[in-house]
């Protein structure tokens, strides 16, 4: 080790005559002639070269690198002491750590990683030993080996969390869709026994054909390496025609924008069931925005508490939501008494009946109301990552059934009260409420305030996914994404969690009440469905049976075409807002994509043969001054034996960019949670390096730490040449030289021959980039100063028409003044001539 350094020392003496005056440049080596700092001519070169020197031997000490030539490199750091100790430790280098940067520790797991890891050991012994117990029960013992051995693996825990996080929108429909069904009908008095029996078997047969035939039975089935939603199906399924990016598009901008009202319409109508309360009537009729101020109060905690996670948040309230739905179906139970005929309405002629039936006042926009059942079905899908598919596979038996249950007990109440007086003058009659004992109410009112904060985390973690999967896709920028969890499936991403925040607020700003919010829900949720039919049979004609695709899609394409005509009828009621958020966030993907396609169409790569020449010849061209030691590319480019060009041209751009290395640098995020490793290619070279690091989802990506250890096992093992610096830097590692990180972004130039339409897409990109954030603030980067630097994007250029020269006008004033100095030039241009043909006479005179 100290033989090379030793070797590499001329070498890195040469560098300082180009770092004269300039701020940026490398501060580590003295020139040749040059003097040391305190008049020391040389010293330091002669302290540096044998090896680290006595305050790197401490940072050492302190935990920054460990290896095996430690004590070699003290006894060198103790040769040169008597030189080095007056020049760099006394008057230099500060005796302790300053800036506490942080260093690489020489464990590879942190305490809270061992912990997690032996904690997930233990589970898995633990599981081990209930297979090699289950196996000895015979078939049945075999079978849930199978089923944990699985992606439909089970655990109580898990379970608990998908009720909270899953079910939460789905529950909340009974709360409003039997009083939604009595207004349609005008009233309680108008309702008759084939009216009501024709709801409750429309109501019945949604849930079974579209939640749990189509999301639970089918699509659960399809799942793109455990994430589900239209994002995770869209990927399965792009290879096979390009045109199904639009109903990708569309429906996952719909679904976004359901996420926007789901959390206003769930929460605030939750909140206005306090007024039910006689104790509490009083003062809300003192106080008309008291509901308003309440609602945005829970808002504001709902999305504060998101960075958590849905692990937690999840146990809490799925332990809620177990006796929400347990709530649900006893209420339900009571009100069915010992009229148990409402249960012919699972015959589906009486829905089909009632549906073109007289009696059916609203006509087809009943669809509409019963459509309000299946809400949180495609919240469902997209939440499959979150929670595993075998748990929702075994919540779902139980949260259909007190559904129906609770469906059919209002029914119950309907069909023995529609002749009740007294209830005849109640305005917007909810069947839900007024079923109960008045002392049951009350707990009533209170769950159900519970059920709508519930209703909407499940719309917030269904955003989360879809978001995160949008982004794999390149329709939307790249994002700080953060993993709460144990798993990757359970994400926060603070930029999507803060727009859905003010989001929320703006439509209560807007709407503010349930009522008016209520008229524009469910309308973009319908488009997320049609959509999501349309990529699932694609996926089952392609990977399935074509007989069974075409089925598949033709009827529940029948099915949703009804319920999106019946929530048409929504559109000038407030479906308007939803229409243009679907809209807003569709122009948002289309136009980054594509951008991303245009910035893309100019990436090229460069085989080592074509870029090598030129970075060896600045490398060694001691004329160019270093511009740092070590100038270090952030790319997503995912190419390690070929350079892009980006790259290349940044470093030969305006002024060479010569460095002693350059560098590459990807991050690439594991779904391992703690995954800590690196590749390097050098390119048979000392000066350029291609380094992928990866890490797990659940590893700080703290770049600049990471590559300071990468640099340091690089220099021992020789395919780095040593660095060495005696000045301070806020790194406080003296065996690193200076860094520098660069960001490339693209500019499009006006010579670029593109449509209206793609320039717009760009311009559009670049306004969403600056607002969503920088990867510099992600990697830590920001106490380096990283630099921005913006490149001409040039898109088949055309060539631009020659100028042609034209002669000056001027006026008559302008033309003597011109004449006269002319002459006068003449002038003295003929007295120069005399003078110089005299003094040539004059010289063989002087001569002789």
């Amino acid at each position: 080790m100290s033989k090379k350094k030793n070797e590499a020392q001329p070498f890195d003496g040469e560098i300082s005559t180009g770092n004269q005056g300039n701020a940026d440049e490398s501060d580590h080596d003295l020139s040749r002639e040059g003097k040391g700092p305190s008049g020391a001519q040389g010293d330091v070169s002669k302290a540096t070269a044998g090896g680290h020197t006595a305050t790197e031997d401490a940072d050492v000490a302190d935990g920054a690198a460990v290896d095996a030539d430690v004590n070699q490199s003290a006894a060198a750091g103790k040769t040169a002491k008597p030189v080095a100790k007056p020049v760099v430790e006394d008057s230099i280098l500060p005796a302790e750590s300053i800036t506490k940067a942080p260093k690489v520790s020489h464990q590879a797991r942190t305490r809270e990683e061992r912990i997690a890891l032996k904690a997930k050991r233990k589970e898995a012994m633990k599981l081990a030993a209930q297979r090699k117990k289950a196996s000895n029960r015979g078939p049945l013992g075999r079978l849930w080996i199978k089923i944990q051995s699985s992606p439909d693996k089970v655990s109580i825990s898990m379970a608990i969390v998908a009720l909270g996080v899953v079910y939460g929108d789905i529950g909340t429909s009974p709360l409003y869709m039997s009083q939604t069904f009595l207004s349609g009908q005008g009233g309680i008095a108008n309702t008759d026994r084939p009216a009501v029996l024709g709801m409750l078997s429309l109501v019945f047969w949604s849930i079974t054909l579209i939640t749990t035939v189509k999301y639970v039975l089918i699509a659960m089935r399809i799942d793109n390496k455990g994430e589900g939603g239209i994002f995770a199906l869209y990927s399965l399924v792009r290879r096979h025609a390009k045109w199904l990016v639009i109903p990708a598009m569309l429906g996952g901008a719909a679904f976004l924008a359901d996420s926007v009202l789901t959390p206003a319409v769930s929460i605030s109508s939750a909140v206005e069931g306090l007024k039910t309360l006689p104790v509490l009537e009083p003062i809300f009729n003192d106080n008309e925005n008291l509901t308003l101020m309440i609602t945005v109060v829970v808002i504001l905690i709902l999305f504060s508490v998101q960075s958590r996670g849905t692990e937690r948040i999840g146990k809490v309230f799925g332990t809620v939501v177990m006796i929400w739905f347990a709530f649900l179906a006893v209420v339900g139970m009571a009100n069915l008494g010992n009229d148990w005929t409402v249960f012919e309405a699972l015959n589906p002629l009486y829905g089909i009946r009632f549906l073109f039936s007289s009696g059916n006042v609203a006509g087809l926009a009943i669809m509409g109301t019963v459509f309000l059942s299946t809400t949180g079905a495609e919240a469902l899908y997209s939440d499959m990552g979150h929670v595993g598919r075998g748990n929702i596979y075994i919540t779902w038996p139980f949260i259909k059934i007190a559904l129906v249950l609770n469906y059919f007990g209002q029914g119950a109440w309907m069909l023995n009260n529609r002749n009740n007086p007294d209830l005849k003058n109640i305005q917007n009659l909810n069947p839900f409420f007024q079923m109960m004992n008045p002392n049951v109410r009350y707990v009533a009112v209170v769950l159900s305030v519970t059920a709508g904060v519930i209703a909407s985390q499940a719309l917030i973690t269904g955003a989360f996914t879809m978001v995160s999967e949008a982004t794999g896709l390149n329709w939307m920028p790249h994002l700080q994404v953060r993993y709460p969890a144990r798993t990757r499936g359970q994400l926060y991403i603070p930029v999507v969690n803060m727009v859905l925040c003010a989001a929320t607020l703006t439509v209560l700003g807007i709407f503010r009440d349930s009522e008016h919010i209520a008229a524009a829900y469910g309308l973009a949720l319908t488009i997320t469905m049609i959509t999501t039919t349309v990529l699932l049979g694609v996926y089952i004609w392609f990977n399935g049976s074509k007989f069974w695709a075409v089925v598949f899609t033709v009827v529940f394409i029948a099915i949703q075409t009804l319920f999106f005509l019946a929530s048409m009828a929504k559109f000038l009621h407030g479906g308007w807002f939803t229409m243009l958020l679907t809209l807003a966030i569709l122009f948002i993907m289309y136009t980054w994509n594509e951008g991303t396609k245009v910035e893309r169409s100019q990436r090229r790569h460069m085989a080592p043969k074509e870029c090598l020449p030129a970075l060896d010849m600045l490398h060694n061209d001691f004329r160019v001054p270093y511009y740092a030691d070590n100038l270090v590319y952030l790319t997503s480019d995912t190419e390690m034996c070929r350079l892009d060009t980006d790259i290349f041209f940044s470093i030969f751009a305006d002024h060479p960019k010569r460095a002693r290395a350059w560098w590459a640098v990807s991050v690439q995020t594991t779904d391992d949670p703690f995954t800590r490793d690196y590749s390097v290619e050098n390119f048979g070279t000392n000066y350029l390096y291609r380094v992928r690091m990866r890490l797990g989802f659940k590893v700080d990506q703290n770049v600049a730490t990471y590559l300071h250890q990468i640099m340091h096992e690089l220099i021992d093992s020789g395919e780095l040449p040593p660095q060495t610096s005696v000045y301070p830097k806020v790194d406080e590692d003296p065996q690193i030289g200076t860094i520098k990180y660069i960001l490339i972004h693209k500019a499009l130039m006006p010579e670029s021959k593109i449509t209206t339409g793609r320039t717009m897409a760009l311009q559009v990109k670049y306004a969403i980039r600056h607002v969503a954030g920088s990867p510099v603030k992600w990697f830590g980067l920001a106490p380096y100063n990283p630099i921005v630097e913006v490149q001409p994007l040039f898109v088949t250029t055309r060539r631009v028409p020659r100028l042609q020269r034209v002669a000056l006008r001027r006026t008559k004033r302008q033309q003597a003044m011109l004449q006269e100095a002319k002459k006068e030039a003449k002038v003295d241009a003929v007295k120069d001539l005399s003078k110089v043909s005299k003094d040539d006479a004059q010289q063989p005179a002087k001569t002789e």
